[in-house]
């Protein structure tokens, strides 16, 4: 499984989105290392097709399309199960996200 975290320097919920998902992956007790990425410019985002900071992706897939493709340096927003918006993907969401690859393994 490879899991990607791409953020932008200027959005403030990076880091807690970040320790987040590593606080999930220790939860549920998968190793591996998560690839970080700065992304510094608008070229560089239409290249990573990032949609916003933070941007989390299990396999290449985000953890929660967007309905947009718009790609620029930009906070992002999360919808959350209570409908709150929130700068921040909800561990339960990772917690999906992680398992998902998962249920797709042979076993």
């Amino acid at each position: 499984m490879r899991v990607s975290f791409l953020y932008y320097e200027d959005c403030p919920s990076y880091d807690l989105a970040l320790e987040r998902l590593r606080e999930v992956m220790d939860e549920e007790d998968l190793p591996g290392e998560v690839e970080v990425v700065k992304v510094e410019t608008e070229e560089q985002a239409r290249e990573s097709r990032f949609v916003g900071s933070p941007t989390i992706r299990v396999d290449g897939k985000d953890i929660d399309p967007p309905s947009n493709s718009r790609y620029t340096l930009t906070c992002r927003a999360y919808r959350l199960a209570d409908d709150r918006i929130s700068p921040l993907p909800s561990k339960d969401m990772i917690r999906r996200a992680l398992r998902a690859p998962a249920k797709c393994q042979p076993g």
